[in-house]
């Protein structure tokens, strides 16, 4: 079962280059799980026990299943489909000497930029494209090894290995071709159009290196994009795999959460709380029974945490260190929004399903990365969790993490969305 998993998890990286190719993947797999389609402009017709989804942007999905009108509560899980890299800015190519072309781009979230030097990459994303009617958009991947960004040799920069500050506007900037390479007539010949139809863009650089296991018991992965496209993975794989005769079961893959979540289709948007009164509507819900739903309800808030680094281990907390393989990571801070209710409920979900979990605190002379979660709570004021799988070297462009916890992420979200809960008072009862 783990490399089965392993195996479907590195597939879905690779197909996912962007947060609109993830959107792109995660939407075949609805479409293969038999779920419908929804237009976020268009009238919604619902049915008892199927399973629908919309899209904001090309860059944010939204899935759910709806077991009875009369539903109880809303049990949702929400990554994050986007990761730091690079984003290619207009009119990109840029001469060097007139025998080499460089591109011109900017920083996408943050990254650790000295770590994307020497690697192969290539560009993915979007176009906007004249027609006869308007415009359209269309995904682009130039699924090739394109660029790199060079280092400059230690020969000329004996201080490389102390320290030395990158500068994104000269020492980051991908070489790309000989003199004359043109990015926007490869991207118009690969999809059959004219360069001058090419409106706009939305093009990003990506890490082109695979997934791989490694370790003395085969016991670690590194891939691109661990933060946090395993979440969202194994948030949809559980989701697909569930089945809750009470509850509505929500997967939101949200973009731009490196950048803040306050896009529209961010997570700090009214996407899920669109959705959510698209729902109760349909249901027959007036606004109190609304807000029995989402206050009955809970969020996972998924997004990766950090391990213990073995080289700093002074860097962990001193009395709460989380280690890869050793179950899914609970995230406490003044940054996220678990609190001690959520966290015993979703622990409690954990242990009846033997899902091994452990808690991360920051080390508070560093403090950490916020989450989606506070952000989505503006919007939607759902008890959330703020949950991940312990990872090193997180913003890198290849990150590492435990092999076995990518089955507890699966079977811990599985156990959430199967589970029905209902608090009286200071008490919970779990089903």
């Amino acid at each position: 079962m783990t490399d089965q998993l392993t195996g479907r998890l590195f597939d879905f990286i690779e197909s996912s280059p962007t947060s609109l190719h993830t959107v792109n993947a995660v939407r075949a797999m609805l479409l293969n799980a038999g779920f419908t389609e929804l237009s976020e402009s268009g009238a919604w017709e619902l049915s008892e026990g199927r399973g629908y989804f919309t899209t904001r942007s090309q860059s944010s999905i939204i899935a759910f299943r709806v077991p009875k009108k009369d539903f109880y509560a809303f049990s949702v899980a929400a990554p994050h489909g986007d990761s730091p890299c690079f984003k290619v800015k207009g009119s990109p190519e840029m001469d060097c000497g007139g025998h080499y072309t460089k591109l011109n781009t900017e920083v996408y979230g943050g990254t650790i930029l000295n770590l994307w030097l020497d690697r192969p990459l290539s560009v993915a994303g979007r176009l906007g494209i004249r027609t006869e009617d308007g415009v359209r958009m269309q995904l682009v991947n130039l699924a090739k090894d394109l660029l790199t960004i060079p280092s400059l040799a230690i020969h000329m920069n004996r201080e490389a290995n102390n320290g030395a500050k990158l500068d994104p506007q000269r020492d980051t900037l991908p070489l790309f071709g000989s003199k004359g390479a043109d990015l926007l007539s490869m991207l118009s010949e690969l999809i059959g159009v004219k360069k001058e139809d090419i409106l706009s863009h939305d093009l990003y650089l990506y890490s082109r290196t695979r997934g791989t296991v490694f370790g003395a018991q085969n016991e670690f992965i590194s891939a691109p994009r661990l933060d946090d496209l395993e979440c969202s993975f194994s948030a949809v794989t559980a989701f697909l795999q569930s089945d809750n005769p009470e509850n509505c079961m929500i997967c939101a893959v949200f973009d731009n959460e490196e950048t803040g979540s306050m896009t529209r289709q961010g997570a700090g948007s009214t996407m899920l709380s669109d959705v959510i009164d698209r729902i109760c509507r349909w249901a027959g819900k007036d606004s109190e029974a609304r807000s029995l739903a989402v206050q009955n309800g809970m969020l996972l808030s998924a997004d990766n945490a950090h391990a213990v680094h073995p080289n700093y281990p002074d860097k962990a907390d001193p009395t709460n260190k989380c280690w890869m393989n050793c179950g899914i990571v609970v995230k406490h801070s003044t940054r996220y929004a678990t609190d001690a209710s959520t966290a015993a409920l979703f622990k409690r979900i954990c242990e009846k399903a033997n899902v091994p979990t452990q808690d991360y605190y920051n080390n508070s002379s560093t403090p950490g990365g916020g989450t989606l979660g506070l952000i989505s709570g503006s919007q939607v004021a759902i008890p959330t969790v703020d949950i991940g799988l312990a990872q090193l070297a997180m913003h890198s462009p290849y990150e590492t993490a435990g092999r076995e916890d990518l089955k507890h992420m699966v079977d811990g979200m599985t156990a959430f969305y199967n589970s029905v809960f209902s608090w009286d008072g200071n008490s919970c009862t779990l089903r």
